[in-house]
């Protein structure tokens, strides 16, 4: 519930608006009987009346001598009548009451007249405020400006942030926590444009200083300081009151005996525990207990019991004896109701004072007057001190409506903000204090006020001249760490979860630190210098107590047994990261602080190494001809720390005096020359040692901790003030020594020193040491100590060690993360340090070295390295890891060899070094150096005889490299005078001394140079030498002396011809041998083709046949016209469908009596189709579904993976899920993705989710007809038609013993009841019952809502009906169309029957059947395939000789015309201005005479249209949808192939559908052929009573074609959602704000999720509000967006759910959830177009399944209480 760290804040609720004037208030007849019941005057009251008016005792007041006795009698006698009457609080009433007995007269009393008139007068004269001071709500968006801001605490409201400038600027948007204020207005907040459009007017030129008080009447002025100095001291005094049974002057005449058993908040117990203690304790139902406990959590605390004392005790004593078990108890107190009333009158006396002062600047001076005026006790005796003194014992709601009257008046008048500063920083350490003690959030306690005061840069740094505030903070943080060890480091205990929580909230006070010190002061008075200095002083106090804690040592023989304790110290560290961070950049503003502090920080760190030679002898390094003394010290034997803070700040101080130059201007003032060099290498060199120890592998015995510690020490979030500066660190001590000694120092510490020291050492140690382990050891400590020495020559990218400003050093870091691989922008910045004002400085530069490349569908922008960068690549650069140096070694060798370049990658060259750090680059050539890559050179030369590694090699030769570049920039900036003192290539062409005349490092790298061990390092060896032959030309050209070096030139030139030769024939070998191969092997398979040619036949005759659809090679004569029904129906060949089994592999012929073989399947019920949401679904038990309304209100849609199986392959791998499911232990029963109990499963190929499988089977119709044709030749009816397909069939007496009724075989049959009954299960939320007479609607209904869909689908993305769709989508209508065509074999006849003669009677109608529905609630589509699909059952009882294609033609006709009819009814044809053309071709003509028809037959209801045209053009595009599924229907019925001018999207679509489906161009011909049946037709459909009332507007209905359902629109900032949300309130805890409020992207409906309040029973079990959504809008499927997380939860039933990436997306093209990084968000229209389209192909249960398979964790979620 706490606050975002954004806006400078505290929670509190929002403001309420001043309450109305006492005059205008209203009371209802109750109130009114109840005031003049109750509320008799007080005795001694002149009234005459018995009822109370405001206006006599405002009056009676303004007389009085005596003015606090008067107010508080009469407060004593009022207050408890009127709260605290009862069990329950009743706040409107109550508030009612208060407003006129007892705030009325208040406000008589400082109006002096009726402030009806009193108050609007002092609104008038009042000059608006040019602060703007809105205090949030709970999740409203706030914005800081990047580029503006004084600090990140600094933020606007939404309508100030839209009228000000810093909408065009780079900003952040986050939501608030509720609580802190909008600083518009605030000068101090912004570096410009502090006002808005609508502030920027209150900015009037008038003296900003002047008093206030000078707009008030002087009387007004005495009566506000009377009647609010009166107020608020009661409401202070009743609210610090600690005596449970008397009142502070307020005793009662009569006092009743009722008291209140009070339970109160704390942060320790759940929601889960209160609810179950309570139910417990006072015996009331979870629901109330609920509500209990939400209140509680809201307001602090809530009355539990009323009654009398012992009633209440006993309530008290259960709670705490059931809460005291594992933590402490829950806080109840007994309080007598007397007490409780005075105290919610006091917490309503605050409220009012705030909207009082609201109304006059002047007010609100008296009020802060009144509130900071000492009292008579002294020090701490204000009305405003005791309340922050008492803050901690406080209960929440108090805190909250006092910490919204100091905001609205302290904080709002700069005058006593200034004062209520100080007082609040005097009382700081005891305000930590209780803080630490206190069991709230930090967002609910007074302390958190510091954001507001010490960010204001003035007043901070006030308070630490004045107040001396730094110290007092350090000091305090101090006081809070007290464990120390023998040397006074601070110790932390284990980890416990308390330890913790005292532990964040001592880290507050660092928080605090951090305020006060981050708006740097531009000028310095000696005052701030002393007490910053003085403040310095603590600090370092503070960082001694962690130089060195924690020390490990070596763990040697067995593992370390419990892992030492290491967060704590870590945490601490990163805390004061950027404290310190901060330190030095104030020392670094003023040379004297800066110089002081250097000095102060060095005498601390002298006193830390006090102790530094105990027992560490001294020692004499000798090497080269050099010698140093040291002392012994092994880190792999003694203690060694991590943490160094003292050393690292001095480092960071003397990069400081280099940069600002103060090491040049003033030398005399600085301790330079009693710096002791060794000294201060020491500590930094152990902890660089230790690291690489780690690497090797030395302390794996020392467990995690450490491994964590070197993790942290390296993470971009620590190393800024830890890894970086202890190579600072190193940096300086060798800029004052000599190199050759440190490096003798280091291979020392590195315990390498005999190694290099000892010739021959090496060869010696590989022969005599077989222990694999060691040599390892020691390769990867010399690397590592290569790579240190890289480091401190190569890392001068710091302003102030190289000559370079702060923007190089941030493109040299993206240059080397983005050499990685492209990134993200977010992965950018995480990997980029931030500063105090969490900016990284990236943006900047980014555009200089990076390319952005815009994300597709779904992935993110990527930023890409410019090309011409990568020559700035440096392989060693300090910040990679291993893994990210080996990826981006691959990375940049990759591009190269793409760009054709050799792949040596050489160090970039480097800037120089400022002259403090000059002299570093002398390591490079001192003898010892020289003397260590000579050695690694000979072990590499001689590479059979040592332990050696080629990244060894790597780092020597980078080493090289490094120094000839450092040589070649020295000659080029060589200036006349100078004489070149950095000689490297002529020290590396001297061969060694006489003893053992080692070859010079030149020589030896022409040797390796055509070592065949060494490929990989040719190219850089190559390099190397190039460019030391530069750099004689180089010498040459400056020298005049001639040198006999050319031949070595020539040399090298001719090697490197030979070798481009060789690699070249090389290549042509390789080439040659490849086309061998690749013709040996061709020839080989065409040769085993040869061999088994009948083999290959087969298989190629089959790749014919097996395709799986009918339709992709059908011989169909094309330019024949095709048409899909009737008795001119297209024959099609018939063709064999053979598919294999997923689960055998076997393949398998689809026949009607084979056995069967199934499709994966999902069936669920929809609403996407739907045009009424609200329907309530009737009793699933007696509905009858068997006509579908027009508003497709709920479908049932099938969907399939199209992966087939056989029924029983599949039936048991359903048994083995369901056995496993069972065999699961039953207190283990996680949720899986699926739920079997719901005869779910996952396809066994591709998981996704199924509940049932379809039958394949043959076209159906076809069999129809073939089961009788041996009939046709009895009756020699055979007449020639046989391609018209004539099903004749005998009377029941011609056929004994023939029964074509059921031509499946029995597993065929089983399957088609299976999916039939799952259909009807599923479609209903019923239980199965194959007998049901509904299961073969359910199963037409199917058919056809899944053909509706796709339609839509097709419409809606413009896509032709056919060719067009997925073969998954395909297979599955295929399957789907031919299982409902031959389910009525499966059921029972003559419900079918029924089914087909009540469906035609909705059209034509008999007597039979009355009161079915009228032509306008039936969705005739539907209504077609259950007609065609039933006629088969009411055909094998015929025997006419009618084809069932001429049926099927006929119902075809008579539902398009009764569907014309229901288009021409409800078409709102407005004759709009269009252009139309009047043609007057015949279709208009009849189209208007059938419409005059209809206007005869609904006695001219209908409105009358002359154009012809229009009714046309409505005609064609309300019946386009119907056709466009017909054709679907009819082409999966009857398997005949669709023409190609459907196939493509152009003209005459509606041409080429008629005629597909064999219907005349112009519909309306229809009529005209049988006009006399039809015209009773029509009259008998539009005499129905129900078009009646539609006609005469009494009801709606669906007009055509219907609109697409679609998402709701989203606006495209999410600020306007953002700000929607915070607007939104809980419906049913009265006005409470939503904690997580989230929005159907169905509807547009907002929802209180994730929360008690709106939890609701659904089925028996409590569900949260989204998931009982979904059942009433979506049907059990939800898309919901949840607007604080900025994510989209997809919601499947109760049990099923995932998270979604949101369609909104920042610049840089990323999804921010949970709005962590707070770029402005904007709508990206694909992404939501994607999910939309999820949505409409009902894919978003799938992608669940998917979800939750991919991602364990999902499946824990309880999906059901969002």
């Amino acid at each position: 519930m706490g606050c975002t760290t954004g806006c400078r804040g505290i929670s509190a609720p929002a403001p309420g608006a001043p309450p109305p004037p006492s005059s205008s208030l209203t009371l209802g007849s109750a109130e009114f009987f109840f005031l003049s019941h109750i509320l008799t005057p007080l005795s001694g009251c002149n009234c005459s009346r018995s009822i109370l008016e405001p206006a006599d005792i405002g009056s009676k007041w303004l007389q009085a001598n005596d003015l606090q006795k008067e107010v508080y009698q009469h407060l004593a006698y009022y207050v408890p009548k009127i709260y605290c009457r009862g069990p329950n609080p009743a706040p409107q009433r109550e508030d009612l009451l208060a407003q006129h007995v007892l705030l009325g007269p208040m406000e008589w009393y400082l109006c002096g007249e009726d402030p009806a008139f009193g108050f609007p007068k002092l609104e008038q004269a009042n000059k608006p405020s040019h602060l703007c001071g809105r205090v949030f709500k709970v999740g409203e968006p706030t914005y800081s400006c990047r580029d503006c801001a004084v600090d990140p605490t600094c933020v606007l409201c939404m309508e100030c942030f839209l009228g000000s400038i810093h909408r065009e600027h780079r900003y952040r948007m986050t939501t608030s926590g509720g609580g802190g204020f909008c600083d518009c207005g605030d000068t101090e907040a912004w570096k410009e444009g502090p006002y808005c459009q609508k502030h920027e007017l209150n900015t009037s030129e008038t003296a900003e200083e002047e008093d206030p008080l000078v707009h008030l009447p002087e009387d007004m002025v005495v009566r506000a300081y009377n009647i609010f100095a009166i107020t608020f001291k009661y409401a202070v005094d009743i609210l610090t009151w600690e005596k449970e049974n008397e009142l502070p002057g307020l005793e009662m005449i009569e006092k009743s005996d009722t008291y209140y058993c009070m339970l109160f908040n704390d942060e320790v117990h759940t929601y889960e525990q209160v609810i179950y203690t309570l139910q417990k304790a006072v015996n009331c139902t979870q629901k109330e207990a609920i509500g209990f406990a939400t209140t509680v959590d809201r307001d602090g605390r809530r009355s539990v019991r009323y009654g009398d004392f012992q009633y209440c005790d006993q309530a008290k004593s259960v709670i705490v004896r059931n809460t005291s078990r594992q933590t402490k108890p829950l806080k109840v107190q007994v309080m007598h109701s007397s007490i409780v009333a005075h105290q919610s009158f006091g917490l309503k006396l605050l409220t009012w004072l705030g909207s009082v002062i609201g109304y006059s600047d002047g007010l609100r001076r008296i009020l802060c007057q009144v509130g900071l005026q000492e009292g008579p006790d002294g020090e701490n005796s204000s009305l405003v001190d005791k309340l922050m003194l008492y803050d901690s014992k406080l209960w929440k709601g108090a805190r909250n409506v006092y910490h919204q009257l100091f905001m609205s008046s302290l904080l709002m008048d700069l005058k006593y903000k200034k004062l209520f500063a100080i007082r609040f920083a005097r009382n700081y350490r005891q305000l930590q204090r209780d803080y630490m003690e206190d069991d709230h959030e930090r967002a609910v306690s007074v302390a958190a006020l510091s954001v507001q005061l010490f960010t204001v840069p003035t007043l901070a740094r006030m308070l630490i001249t004045e107040e001396n505030l730094m110290t007092t903070i350090i000091k305090t943080f101090m006081d809070h760490l007290r464990h120390r060890d023998i040397q006074g480091r601070f110790q932390f205990e284990r980890y416990t979860a308390l330890q913790a929580f005292k532990f964040r909230r001592v880290q507050s006070l660092i928080v605090d630190l951090k305020y006060v010190l981050i708006s740097k002061p531009t000028e310095w008075s000696d005052d701030l210098r002393h007490k910053f200095l003085e403040g310095f002083d603590a600090f370092l106090e503070l960082l001694k107590c962690m130089q060195g804690m924690d020390p490990i040592t070596r763990q040697v023989g067995q593992h370390i047994e419990m892992e030492p304790e290491w967060e704590a110290a870590f945490t601490l560290q990163m805390k004061l990261t950027l404290v310190i961070s901060m330190m030095q950049d104030w020392c670094a503003l003023d040379e004297k602080v800066l110089i002081e502090a250097y000095k102060k920080c060095l005498t601390v760190l002298m006193q830390c190494h006090s102790g530094f030679t105990d027992g560490e002898q001294p020692i004499v390094l000798s090497m080269c001809g050099h010698s140093v003394e040291t002392i012994r010290y092994c880190v792999s034997q003694e203690k060694v720390s991590i943490h160094l803070p003292v050393s690292r700040l001095l480092a960071g101080l003397h990069v400081l005096l280099s940069k600002t130059e103060v090491a040049y201007k003033f030398p005399e003032l600085l301790p330079l020359s009693e710096l002791s060099p060794p000294m201060l290498i020491e500590h930094p060199l152990r902890c660089l040692v230790l690291c690489a120890q780690v690497h090797a592998g030395m302390w794996r015995r020392n467990g995690f901790s450490l491994v964590n510690q070197i993790y942290y020490y390296h993470n971009v979030k620590c190393r800024r003030e830890m890894f970086d500066k202890d190579i600072v660190m190193l940096q300086t001590g060798v800029s004052m020594m000599d190199p050759n000694h440190f490096l003798m120092i280091m291979l020392s510490r590195f315990e390498l020193y005999q190694i290099f020291s000892t010739p021959d050492y090496g060869k010696r140690f590989s022969t005599e040491n077989t222990n694999k382990d060691v040599v390892q050891q020691n390769n990867t400590l010399i690397e590592e100590m290569l790579y240190l020495i890289i480091m401190i020559v190569g890392e001068r990218f710091s302003p102030g060690i190289g000559q370079v400003n702060a923007t190089d050093e941030i493109k040299r870091e993206i240059i080397h993360q983005l050499s990685i691989r492209p990134m993200a922008h977010s992965e950018l910045v995480k990997a980029l340090p931030e500063d105090e004002n969490r900016e990284t400085g990236m943006e900047s530069v980014i555009e200089e070295v990076a390319c952005f490349k815009k994300p597709g569908l779904t992935g993110r922008g990527l930023y890409e390295l410019k090309p011409e960068c990568a020559r700035n690549f440096n392989l060693y650069f300090y910040h990679f890891s291993r893994a990210e140096q080996s990826k981006a070694e691959e990375a940049q060798r990759k591009l190269k060899r793409q760009n054709r370049e050799d792949t040596a990658l050489p160090p970039p060259a480097l800037p120089p070094f400022c002259p403090l750090f000059a002299s570093l680059v002398n390591i490079l050539q001192s003898d010892v150096m020289l003397c260590i890559m000579g050695t690694i050179l000979q072990w590499a030369v001689e590479h059979n005889g040592y332990a050696w590694s080629e990244s060894m090699l790597q780092r020597v030769l980078h080493l090289l490299g490094m120094a000839l570049q450092e040589e070649k920039q020295h000659l080029e900036n060589l200036s006349e005078e100078n004489v070149v003192t950095f000689t490297f290539t002529q020290k590396i062409s001297r061969p060694g001394e006489a003893p053992n005349n080692s070859p010079s490092i030149l020589a030896m790298l022409e040797t390796l140079q055509n070592a065949p061990h060494l490929e990989v390092h040719k190219d850089m060896i190559r390099w190397i030498l190039k460019t030391f032959n530069t750099i004689k030309k180089l010498r040459e050209s400056s020298s005049t002396s001639p040198v006999a070096e050319t031949e070595g030139n020539i040399m090298e030139e001719s090697s490197r011809d030979k070798d481009k030769a060789e690699r070249k024939r090389k290549a042509e070998i390789a080439r040659l041998r490849r086309e061998k191969i690749m013709a040996q092997m061709s020839e080989m398979q065409r040769h085993f083709i040869n061999e088994n040619k009948e083999l290959f036949q087969q298989t190629l005759e089959e790749l014919d046949t097996s395709t799986s659809g009918v339709h992709e090679n059908s011989p169909v004569i094309s330019d024949a016209k095709l048409t899909a029904l009737g008795p001119e129906q297209t024959r099609v060949a018939e063709h064999r469908q053979v598919v294999m089994c997923i689960l055998c592999q076997e393949e398998q012929e689809v026949k009607v009596d084979s056995r069967a073989m199934v499709l994966a399947a999902f069936i669920q019920r929809s609403t996407v189709l739907s045009k009424n949401r609200n329907k309530t679904t009737p009793d699933p038990e007696k509905y009858d579904p068997l006509f579908m309304h027009p508003d497709l209100s709920c479908g049932t849609h099938t969907g399939s993976c199209g992966h087939i199986m056989h029924a029983h392959c599949w039936q048991r791998y359903f048994d083995a899920v369901q056995a496993k499911e069972q065999r699961r232990q039953q207190r283990l029963r996680v949720h899986t993705s699926y739920d079997v109990e719901n005869g779910e499963f996952l396809c066994p190929l591709c998981e996704c989710l199924s509940n049932t499988v379809i039958p394949l089977l043959p076209p159906p119709r076809v069999l129809f007809n073939r089961s009788v044709c041996f009939l046709n030749v009895l009756n020699k009816c055979n007449s020639g038609n046989s391609e018209k397909m004539d099903q004749l069939q005998l009377p029941e007496g011609f056929r004994p013993d023939f029964k074509p009724k059921n031509p499946y075989s029995e597993s065929i049959k089983e399957m088609l009841t299976t999916f039939g009954t799952a259909t009807y299960k599923v479609g209903l939320k019923v239980h199965p019952n194959e007998e049901d007479p509904r299961v073969p609607i359910m199963c037409w209904g199917s058919c056809a809502y899944t053909i509706q869909t796709i339609e839509r689908i097709l419409a809606d993305e413009d896509k032709p009906l056919f060719g067009h769709l997925p073969c998954r989508q395909d297979d599955c209508l295929t399957s789907l169309t031919r299982f409902a065509a031959a389910h009525w074999t499966v059921s029972s006849l003559p419900a079918v029957q029924a089914h087909f003669c009540t469906l035609l009677a909705s059209l034509v109608p008999n007597e039979k059947n009355g009161n079915l529905p009228c032509i306008l609630d039936i969705d005739m589509f539907h209504l077609l395939v259950s007609l065609v699909l039933s006629f088969p059952a009411i055909h094998c009882q015929d025997f006419s000789g009618v084809s069932l294609g001429t049926g099927d033609l006929h119902l075809f006709h008579l539902v398009t015309m009764a569907h014309i009819i229901q288009i021409l009814l409800t078409s709102s044809t407005e004759e709009n201005g269009m252009d139309q053309e009047n043609t007057n071709s015949e279709e208009e003509v009849a189209v208007l005479t059938l419409y005059k028809f209809l206007c005869q037959c609904t006695g001219s209801a209908l409105k009358e249209i002359s154009s012809g045209w229009h009714l046309w053009r409505n005609l064609k595009a309300g019946i386009m949808p119907f056709l466009r599924c017909s054709a679907l229907f009819f082409h999966y019925l009857n398997g005949v192939p669709a023409p190609s001018e459907i196939q493509v999207n152009g003209t005459n679509q509606f041409e080429h559908l008629c005629s597909y489906l064999s219907l005349p161009n112009n519909l309306t011909c229809l009529f005209q052929e049988n006009s006399e049946i039809l015209n009773t037709l029509i009259e008998s459909w539009c005499s129905n009573s129900e078009v009646k009332r539609y006609l005469e507007g009494k009801r709606r209905a669906i007009s055509y074609a219907r609109e697409s359902n679609k998402l709701i629109d989203l606006p495209d900032d999410y600020s306007c959602l953002i700000n929607q949300a915070s607007n939104f309130s809980c419906p049913k805890s009265g006005g409470d704000k939503s904690r997580a409020p989230t929005l159907c992207l169905v509807c547009g409906t907002m929802l209180c999720s994730q929360s008690y309040c709106c939890q609701t029973e659904l089925e028996g079990e409590d569900v949260g509000a989204c998931t009982a959504h979904t059942y009433t809008c979506g049907s059990g499927v939800g898309i919901f967006l949840r607007v604080r997380e900025c994510q989209v939860l997809f919601l499947a039933g109760k049990t099923k759910g995932c998270f979604y990436p949101p369609p909104y997306l920042d610049d840089y093209g990323e999804t921010d959830q949970g709005l962590r990084r707070g770029n402005p968000l904007h709508l990206c229209k694909e992404r939501f177009k994607k999910i939309q389209k999820l949505w409409q192909q009902h894919s978003i249960t799938e992608e669940i399944g998917h979800a939750q398979e991919a991602n364990q964790t999902l499946v824990g979620i309880d999906w059901q209480h969002l």
